[in-house]
């Protein structure tokens, strides 16, 4: 065993690995795995309009402006966009777009960057709510302790100021060989100690080893955000990997029942659940939407 290892377990003493165990099995003997130190997932409960269908904004190819991009988006039913760092576009054109239609940018997408308090500042110009955020990667050069570590100082440095500008910082479930259960992913957050971390849970993304309703019910409120997208484990057999992700949604292995059904047990059922797919025009975004709709019960 390395050094680093070492030095990464004398991080936990027994106490802190007893109390964790004693609080699973508490919780799964009440059928909801770890409760959280704070209910990081109240921003569910604070509408009264339900379960919010929202577009990531780079999903918009129809060459028209910013104004009318917004417009299309309400034309096909959504009530919101996310804007990703990379999003080339004038951010005032995009809240006069947003103040104008009602079409709201319920958050920004900060990926893996470091900077996570120009997010913050962004999500909070646009009225937004949340910052997603991916915890690191696990690879050869980068141990898995090493980036448990890492990814957790980063986030307590941002912690204070996303608490004091109302923003929530959201961890997603990604494909980066790192929190690979729901489990870990809830002791995670929980270590935090914040009302201002959470999940931004992919339902898609699961699909692949595990099964989305499962990991709903364990991480119960800290999900204070949803991506919306599908994964076909035949066409990964058959076609390869990332090629499980070319499939529509409701056309693929996801059990939208069964995640509905979690997300009802788990309270969720206000806040924002955002499509992650292929974009395309108003025509494509009509589309999603619909699908969207079947696969939440929407309608």
């Amino acid at each position: 065993m390395s050094d680093q290892t070492n030095r990464f377990i004398d991080l936990k003493d027994q106490s802190s690995r007893r109390t964790f165990i004693k609080q699973a099995s508490a919780s799964l003997l009440a059928g909801s795995l770890i409760q959280p130190v704070s209910a990081i997932g109240a921003e569910s409960a604070a509408s009264s309009s339900g379960i919010k269908k929202a577009v990531k904004y780079q999903m918009i190819l129809e060459k028209v402006s910013v104004l009318d991009k917004f417009k299309m988006l309400k034309d096909a039913g959504f009530d919101g966009t996310e804007m990703h760092f990379r999003s080339k576009v004038d951010p005032k054109e995009v809240k006069r777009a947003s103040e104008t239609t009602g079409v709201q940018v319920h958050g920004f997408i900060n990926s893996d960057r470091d900077d996570l308090k120009d997010s913050i500042d962004q999500s909070k110009y646009y009225g937004g709510t949340s910052v997603l955020v991916v915890a690191g990667r696990v690879d050869q050069k980068n141990p898995y302790e090493g980036v448990y570590q890492q990814q957790q100082a980063k986030l307590r440095k941002n912690l204070p100021y996303a608490e004091k500008q109302g923003i929530k910082l959201l961890v997603e479930n990604v494909w980066n060989n790192f929190l690979l259960s729901p489990l870990e992913m809830a002791r995670f957050i929980d270590e935090l100690e914040s009302p201002a971390a959470g999940v931004y849970f992919d339902v898609g993304n699961v699909v692949r080893f595990g099964w989305p309703d499962q990991w709903i019910r364990i991480l119960g409120p800290r999900i204070v955000k949803l991506d919306i997208k599908e994964y076909s484990r035949k066409k990964q057999k058959d076609e390869g990997l990332w090629k499980g992700f070319q499939v529509e949604i409701n056309d693929g292995d996801c059990n939208w029942p069964a995640v509905r059904q979690a997300l009802q047990d788990v309270g969720y059922t206000q806040g924002w659940a955002t499509a992650e797919v292929k974009g395309g025009d108003r025509k494509r975004l009509q589309e999603i939407s619909e699908r969207m709709d079947r696969a939440l019960a929407l309608t």
